[in-house]
């Protein structure tokens, strides 16, 4: 690792966020090269990443006087860099310093500002990039590392004393039966042996003194099996209290979207090595306790009772970390919506996967899991009108090897619900919709091996129960509610017979994660202030409250519905950043009137509820400036033509009847074609030379009537009640249901031919 010295004569490391950016995966360090890209040339950055990240950027990008001294600090160091290779004879070698500054010197000596507004912007999703990939890799957290480390030193220290147990055991072994020769040959060898019978004396003493020393070993080895059981204690204490639940609560946050680590791994390997080595110590108290009976050459009549404390206290250890080893390693996701699990429509299949943590050969086959809904669910008996389903089949799974790692996992993949007739009344007035109503899954088993039989259950998070396609959209705003406050078990079914409010830096969070889960990327600090305004707006407390957030006309409709669009249609544009999003008209206008004309941004429609895309350009003309916007293309336009298209096509017709493209850069000064090109899938060119047929191809060619027509007034969307109980789904495209209902005949990518045409051809 090279050292660089700068300004003061004090060392920097070089590349110090950066450094840990080049360590990243190829996926991640995509999206790293994309932030710069069209904006400042990644050689700048790797290059002097040592003074771009001593600056305080932040502050430059809002004082123009702090902006010109970040970037004179810049030429300075380029200047002291190329003296260094000047006299280092280095200069073919190293980096073209000459080169850099005079990039800068074109680019933004005139405007040292809108570098630094870059830099400052970059820099904070550098950060998020690198918050991203710890929290996938779950341990990137130092604190977390150190704690593991602390784990698998302990457990090492259990396998390591159990392993010099048992070897101290064999070798009191070895001494009981060497003391009990002697004895039972004695007397035969005085008789075959004259002069024998005058060391009588000192082979008893002999005798006495190795049957003491055989007592005070028996001892220190019970001793040490209870200072083994006690570390152990601490270790299962460790592991059902504390890291345990820890994966649950992450994998509670992955199911709404959250990039972290759910891997059983770590998890598995400590379950497994301490049933294993604790089985061990069973096994060797047992032989301790068989020579205690064995052998008679010493007074054992003091030890039965220690060894009996003892082998309880191994027992208890055993059954607590078997107790606890069964887990839900998978939730309930229907295929369909695997991205959203938790929601299950009546008979539609759903999967669950669970898992034995304690992965031994001798465990192999011997579970046998049932799942059971809504076992000991006191809120059906108490919440009226509460619905009560049932599995479409009796159906049990032994616990067998079933993966590459090789883990004990059951999977129940063919399983759907279907209601029971007649609901409790219930003992309360509380009345749940649909959608707020929820449920558990709880697999149950009988163990039983090695003397010792304990039941075991797992459970599900809770789960909501549909029956229309209509009620995913308000389901899927509980599943997110719930997850997000309820972060304990027992779980608080009752949650939404009075919802608590939502913190706006909890929801904020969990809205990232959607957009992360569906584009790959998160939003930013911009994009949540104007979000926050929109949901939140005045209100001093800076809460959100359950009504306001899902019911009716509540912003979370908005919200899926632009998620919807990005999932479809802008997936890659969006991942690279070019769309901007959420920005307000307001906004919009001071981010464009002080560019130059043309340049323009994405933003998403404000009004309409089922997600669109707008773009809106500047134009300065007669010393007036003009901030223009194209009524939303929504997602039938764009099922028509990709956004790239329509923005490379466009054309703005004048008075005079002349056309033109009035979008040049986007923002801040991208060249369209430099930030789109990629992703043109027709081109003015292409759409008048290509002949198919016969015929020259024709394109759409998108066009607006100059000055910009006014939008036309949002559509009145019906919304229909999400909570409505509705048995059939009457609108569903047939299709659809066919990959609901059987996903691995009729699913996304089967080649297989619609009902709609089966039925034409007869």
């Amino acid at each position: 690792m090279r050292y660089v010295v700068f300004q003061t004569g004090h060392l920097f490391l070089q590349m110090a966020q950066w450094q840990e950016l080049l360590r990243l995966d190829s996926e991640l360090q995509s999206r790293v090269s994309q932030l710069y890209e069209g904006k400042l040339p990644r050689e700048i950055r790797h290059y002097l990443c040592v003074v771009i990240e001593s600056q305080d950027w932040d502050s430059a990008a809002d004082d123009e006087n702090k902006a010109r001294t970040c970037f004179n600090a810049l030429l300075e160091y380029l200047e002291e860099q190329w003296n260094r290779s000047i006299q280092e004879n280095n200069i073919l070698q190293g980096p073209d310093f000459p080169g850099i500054r005079d990039y800068l010197m074109k680019h933004f000596q005139a405007q040292p500002l809108y570098l630094a507004v870059i830099l400052s912007k970059c820099l904070k999703e550098e950060k998020k990039i690198l918050a991203t990939a710890s929290e996938a890799q779950g341990c990137g957290n130092p604190a977390l590392d150190q704690k593991w480390r602390m784990l698998d030193n302990k457990v090492n220290e259990m396998k390591r004393r159990t392993s010099d147990l048992k070897k101290e055991i064999k070798s009191l072994e070895d001494q009981n039966e060497n003391l009990e020769f002697l004895q039972e040959t004695w007397q035969i060898q005085v008789k075959e042996h004259v002069g024998l019978a005058q060391s009588q004396a000192v082979v008893k003493e002999k005798c006495l003194k190795q049957a003491n020393i055989i007592t005070q070993t028996k001892q220190i080895l019970l001793q040490q099996i209870v200072n083994i059981l006690k570390l152990t204690e601490e270790i299962v204490a460790t592991l059902t209290d504390v890291e345990l639940p820890e994966w649950k609560r992450r994998q509670q946050m992955a199911c709404i979207g959250s990039p972290v680590d759910i891997s059983l791994d770590h998890l598995q390997k400590w379950f497994t090595t301490v049933a294993e080595e604790l089985l061990r110590v069973r096994e060797q108290l047992q032989k301790l306790q068989d020579q205690n009976t064995k052998y008679s050459s010493t007074d054992n009549s003091n030890l039965a009772g220690p060894m009996a404390e003892i082998e309880k206290f191994a027992l208890s250890l055993l059954r607590k970390l078997v107790a606890n080893a069964l887990v839900v390693a998978k939730q309930p996701a229907m295929s369909s919506l695997q991205q959203r699990p938790l929601m299950l429509k009546t008979r539609v299949r759903f999967s669950v996967t669970v898992r034995f943590l304690a992965n031994l050969p001798v465990f192999k086959d011997l579970l046998k899991v049932k799942p059971v809904f809504d076992k000991d669910v006191q809120e059906a008996k108490t919440i009226k009108g509460f619905r009560h389903f049932e599995f479409n089949r009796e159906e049990c799974k032994v616990l067998d090897v079933d993966t590459p790692d090789g883990g004990l996992v059951a999977e129940f993949g063919h399983m759907f619900l279907k209601e029971k007739r007649g609901r409790y009344k219930g003992s309360s007035e509380t009345r749940l919709g649909v959608t707020e109503e929820l449920h558990i899954i709880k697999f149950v088993a009988e163990f039983k091996h090695a003397g010792l039989e304990c039941n075991l259950e797992a459970s599900s998070l809770p789960v909501i129960v549909i029956s229309s396609t209509n009620q995913v959209l308000s389901a899927w705003a509980s599943v997110m509610w719930y997850n997000t406050l309820s972060t304990s078990e027992p779980r608080n079914l009752s949650l939404f017979a009075d919802p608590p409010p939502l913190t706006w830096q909890q929801l904020s969070q969990v809205l990232s994660w959607q957009f992360l889960s569906v584009g790959k990327r998160g939003l930013d600090e911009d994009q949540l202030a104007m979000l926050r305004d929109k949901i939140v707006g005045d209100g001093p407390d800076d809460l959100v409250h359950w009504s306001k957030f899902s019911k009716n006309e509540g912003a979370w409709i908005w919200i899926d519905g632009i998620l919807d669009l990005v999932k479809k249609h802008l997936v890659d544009l969006w991942r690279d950043g070019c769309i901007m999003g959420f920005v307000s008209r307001k906004r919009t206008l001071t981010l464009l009137q002080e560019k130059q004309t043309g340049t323009f941004l994405l933003r998403f429609s404000e009004t309409n509820k089922d997600g669109a895309i707008t773009f809106s350009w500047v134009e300065h003309t007669n010393g007036e400036t003009h901030v223009h916007a194209v009524q939303p293309y929504t997602k039938p336009e764009l099922s028509g033509m990709c956004l790239p298209d329509i923005i490379n096509l466009y054309s703005l017709k004048a008075e005079t009847n002349v056309t033109g493209n009035p979008l040049r850069y986007l923002y801040p000064d991208i060249h369209k074609d430099t930030a789109l090109g990629r992703y043109y899938k027709n081109s003015p060119l292409s759409a008048t030379q290509k002949i198919i047929d016969g015929y020259v191809k024709r394109t759409n060619i998108p066009v607006s009537t100059f000055p910009t027509p006014p939008p036309s007034p949002p559509r009145e969307i019906p919304f229909t009640d999400m909570d409505m109980d509705m048995d059939t789904e009457i609108s569903m495209d047939l299709d659809q249901l066919l990959q609901e209902l059987y996903p691995d005949f009729f699913g996304p990518g089967t080649s297989s031919q619609s009902f709609a045409d089966y039925s034409s051809s007869y």
